[in-house]
């Protein structure tokens, strides 16, 4: 929450997406601006959380639409590895957070996944690795429900790059082999820009 805060000009965003494995990421960077708001260097309201889950993992989403209080462990089975926690132990403070700020928690498909790191590359440049790729997706999806209002300002916490989860990804982009020479990139970006 510090360096969100920080980065927008000391002032809070409207809403924040963020991929939950144990829930701990989640809660603290609602407890930084919470902190902020309470030495009084920002003002405004705790921004609306929105959790995001890979569907393979979803202890807290699950929990969430349930309406219950506490996460049922599961047993992962995900391509967002580093998502994959299936007892998370922040998972009743991440739900309290979610209801208490009238945000929510999702979980998306491998495909939904590959598909949102295609998203954030192909539109920002970043390519991330799968836990982005999971907040992306729920980002589209909290978009395509109108839950998000054109006026929001909304903060997607990318946590990781994408050379981490290679394989997750591997079939999903056309790839090139070059050689180790400037000539060669070159040559491949220019047949590429001709192919597209």
């Amino acid at each position: 929450g510090y360096e969100i805060a920080e980065q927008l000009g000391w002032e809070l965003p409207d809403r924040v997406v963020v991929p939950i494995a144990s829930g701990s990421l989640f809660t603290k960077i609602a407890r930084g601006f919470e902190e902020w708001l309470e030495v009084g260097l920002i003002e405004g309201e705790l921004p609306i959380m929105n959790g995001a889950q890979a569907e393979g993992c979803s202890p807290v989403a699950r929990a969430f639409a349930d309406d219950k209080p506490v996460c049922r462990p599961v047993r992962p089975d995900t391509i967002a590895k580093s998502l994959a926690i299936g007892d998370p132990a922040d998972g009743p403070y991440a739900l309290e957070l979610a209801r208490r700020t009238n945000g929510g928690v999702d979980a998306v498909s491998d495909d939904e996944i590959r598909d949102g790191i295609k998203l954030l590359a192909e539109t920002t440049g970043v390519f991330t690795e799968t836990a982005g790729g999971v907040t992306t997706a729920v980002l589209r999806r909290l978009a395509e429900r109108g839950d998000i209002g054109p006026e929001e300002r909304v903060v997607a916490v990318i946590t990781g790059e994408g050379l981490k989860t290679l394989d997750a990804v591997r079939d999903s982009f056309e790839t090139y082999e070059i050689e180790p020479r400037v000539s060669s990139f070159t040559e491949t970006v220019e047949g590429s820009r001709v192919a597209a």
